[in-house]
């Protein structure tokens, strides 16, 4: 039975981690460039100065990675070619680990991933604030959110107010007359994530939890102390580049644009006329964001034709003609990432702190580039808190896959109606049948 196909259930959410036992999590990271299936174990562990907040030690036990194909700019465009990759990567991913899987959390990036505040306050009389009373605004700031064309993936309370005095982060117990809510909302269009579940329904699993992908890719790129005093993650990938921002220990505001390390590739490609293969070859290998690539005109490099015909003897081009092609690409990708923080309103939080991540970000000199651009600090974020992971996967194109496996250890900080039986993401099930959905939810 589909998660999502009747009013009375949302979206799927995770339950909460014991702290007593371990627990074997299974996630697939979908992308532009490639699939990544990782499966891990999370073994409870002690509460340490290190990546706090973090209750389980996430080992992984097997990973499996397919090129990526059916999915254009973060949107699915062929199901059956994606089908067979999610396949693979999964088949690749069990038997490494020796069991075999049947649910997955999710990333996504597709559904024009929108990010908003809704505030919403309830009057005390002067008591104290019990967890009645936390729910019940909770409540009301999340039925602000309520739309009938979008599904909500992430609600988070980024900060509370009593009486006024804003930056409460836990109001249990104070006393006060008026308490508000500020509570971050991330939305995706439901048709993009019904498609996204069809995918993997036909691949014989089930969704167990979907996450944005910037949050997932944030939760494995950032160091603690980012996260508290305010950062922006920029995950460039393949198709698309997302950014997350993060201030006080959450997730304050996510965005997305349609711009890649493909397109990069793609305008090599016609820049040079060369196939798609090549042109990412020469990408990796002579590819510089740099003003002048470190190099001169002088240097050449050969460019293999299009055609298939063996006497197609290969171009020489300069590499510098190499590096321009690829710098006006990086520099309007970076100038509009910098243009959404600013319109935002987040770049006071954002501060000089940015981290990049994600398998494009790999290009020579783009720290460079984007520190320029940008004009703050910049480094490239790789995965952290996850052990197990094989050389290949270690750099940052798997951020993302690492942050899902990352994301049900903090899961439940998020407010849902499986927990409040606050709303429902598909539908508004308000109704007889809807209560008695939940009911059953509930005692089954």
């Amino acid at each position: 039975m589909s998660l999502f196909g009747s009013s009375q259930f949302g979206l799927p959410r995770l339950k909460p981690l014991s702290s007593k036992r371990s627990h074997v999590v299974s996630v697939l990271d979908i992308g532009s460039t490639k699939v990544v299936c990782m499966i891990g174990r999370l073994t409870p562990r002690q509460e340490s100065e290190v990546l706090p907040g973090r209750t389980h030690k996430v080992d992984v036990i097997g990973i499996g990675h397919q090129r990526s194909r059916g999915v254009k700019s973060g949107v699915i465009a062929d199901l059956d070619a994606l089908e067979g990759v999610i396949r693979l990567a999964v088949d690749a991913a069990e038997r490494m680990a020796g069991l075999t899987v049947d649910s997955l959390i999710v990333n996504v990036s597709a559904g024009r991933l929108a990010s908003d505040i809704y505030t919403a306050s309830i009057d005390l009389g002067g008591q104290e604030v019990e967890s009645g009373d936390l729910r019940k605004v909770l409540i009301a700031a999340s039925q602000q959110s309520l739309r009938q064309d979008r599904a909500i993936l992430h609600s988070l309370p980024t900060g509370y107010s009593l009486d006024g005095e804003r930056g409460i982060r836990d109001p249990l117990s104070m006393y006060g007359d008026l308490l508000g809510v500020d509570m971050h909302v991330v939305t995706a269009e439901r048709t993009a994530l019904k498609n996204l579940e069809l995918c993997i329904n036909r691949a014989h699993l089930s969704v167990e939890g979907i996450v944005a992908t910037p949050y997932a890719s944030g939760l494995a790129a950032l160091v603690d102390d980012e996260v508290e005093l305010g950062c922006a993650a920029i995950d460039m990938g393949g198709g698309t580049t997302t950014i997350s921002v993060f201030a006080e220990g959450r997730l304050v505001h996510t965005d997305a644009i349609g711009l890649g390390g493909h397109h990069v590739t793609t305008d090599l490609a016609r820049g040079l006329s060369t196939r798609i293969e090549d042109a990412e070859r020469l990408k990796v290998v002579h590819g510089s964001s740099l003003a002048n690539g470190g190099v001169d005109d002088r240097e050449m490099i050969a460019v293999p034709p299009i055609g298939e015909d063996d006497r197609d003897q290969p171009s020489q081009v300069s590499k510098a003609l190499v590096s321009r092609i690829i710098r006006a690409r990086i520099e309007e990708t970076l100038e509009l990432i910098r243009d959404r923080i600013q319109k935002s309103g987040f770049s006071p939080i954002v501060g000089k702190r940015v981290v990049l991540t994600g398998g494009a970000s790999q290009l020579t000199g783009l720290p460079e580039t984007a520190r320029r651009i940008l004009a703050r600090n910049v480094r490239i974020g790789r995965p952290m808190g996850v052990a197990g992971l094989p050389v290949a996967a270690k750099g940052p194109a798997f951020s993302t896959a690492c942050g899902l496996m990352i994301y049900p250890q903090i899961a439940d900080i998020e407010i849902h109606a499986a927990q409040s039986g606050m709303f429902s993401p598909f539908g508004m099930g308000s109704g007889r049948i809807a209560r008695v959905g939940q009911w059953l939810k509930e005692s089954f």
